[in-house]
């Protein structure tokens, strides 16, 4: 080596070791844990909830969503976080789950659930319950204490009873609200007798949202994923829409994500959001937000609306939704809550 190429190294060597490192003061380390809830998605416009009725949903949002935030602070898991929030919601007339599900044609109450572990990748689901009093509760049951993932109807509601799950007289869903909502849907459809389906209509779309879901990654970077629904107004012959079914309303993976939906089950389904939206990340190396809002391209392109909610594996939490309006809240491990209900 020559005598000029020995300089040229000493040189470089000289000016890279004395040039001063300029510190990265936008990184943000990844946090201990984060939370997101949602109570549904759909047309939730600004000025359409009565002031009252939109300081009890911001309340209950907060109550929430501090139930699960307490539980990942002081260590416990992701999947209890989301159990137990989701419970509260469930225990609440305001959204379309649990004590407030929304009535079928037949004028009773039917529950879909699900749950997931992003660790196990085991899931747990119920569909057509009548008596369960938190349908989430049958649903981490079935996942725990079954070798089955999902279970429906009759033979879900003798399962919860073996289990001890607390049982309740079909009466205690009854809410004013709900049944004035069907019988006016009832009239509506009866004006065109000849779609016999939930919604015929943009003004009768607008009695779907209330599902209520959360997302979770606790202190041991486990994610989790729940969603509760008592489904559309006026449906009927058994339908099943997407918060019971694994990969369409619920989604857990510890290598990508975890996502809960609301919207419009039957494009849900076919578009298998939640895990469609940890596939793009696994596969092409999308971003959270990026995934999230290709996949709800692709619901809205199919004719459907609705949104999700998501926590990656590094604590990026994502709201995403093409309706007017989500209720929705996100704690992280700073204790920073947001609350949001409409587009902002």
């Amino acid at each position: 080596m020559s005598k000029f190429s020995l300089l040229c190294i000493a040189l470089l060597l000289f000016f890279s070791c004395g040039k001063t490192q300029t510190p990265n003061t936008n990184f943000e380390p990844k946090p201990e844990f984060s939370i997101v809830i949602h109570g549904g998605a759909g047309p939730i416009k600004k000025g359409n909830i009565p002031p009252e009725i939109e300081a009890k949903i911001e309340a209950k949002l907060e109550e929430a969503i501090k139930k699960g935030y307490d539980i990942l602070k002081n260590g416990g898991t992701s999947l209890d976080a989301v159990q137990q929030t989701i419970m509260v919601l469930e225990d609440s007339p305001l959204f379309n789950a649990g004590k407030g599900a929304v009535f079928t044609n037949e004028e009773t109450n039917e529950h879909d659930t699900s749950i997931m572990d992003g660790k196990t990748l085991n899931a747990g689901a119920s569909s057509g319950t009548t008596i369960v009093k938190n349908p989430i509760n049958l649903a981490r049951a079935v996942m725990d204490n079954s070798p089955h993932v999902m279970l429906s109807g009759k033979g879900a509601e003798t399962f919860a009873k073996e289990q001890g799950l607390q049982i309740v007289e079909p009466s205690y869903f009854y809410t004013e609200r709900n049944f004035k909502e069907l019988i006016w849907v009832k009239e509506n459809e009866n004006k065109n007798a000849s779609k016999k389906t939930a919604y015929h209509n943009e003004k009768l779309k607008g009695s779907k949202f209330g599902t209520v879901g959360c997302v979770a990654l606790d202190k041991d970077g486990n994610l989790a994923a729940g969603t509760s629904t008592g489904g559309m107004t006026n449906k009927r012959w058994g339908r099943i829409g997407d918060s019971p079914i694994i990969g369409s309303g619920t989604y857990a993976n510890n290598n990508t994500c975890a996502i809960s939906s609301t919207g419009w089950g039957e494009y849900f389904i076919r578009a298998q959001v939640a895990h469609d939206i940890s596939a793009l990340m696994d596969y092409k190396g999308l971003s959270l937000k990026q995934a999230s809002k290709e996949v709800l391209a692709k619901v809205k392109t199919l004719g459907g609306d609705g949104g999700v909610i998501a926590i990656d594996k590094n604590g990026n939490m994502v709201f995403e939704f093409n309706t007017e309006g989500m209720f929705r809240a996100s704690m992280n491990d700073k204790g920073k809550l947001i609350i949001g209900m409409y587009k902002e």
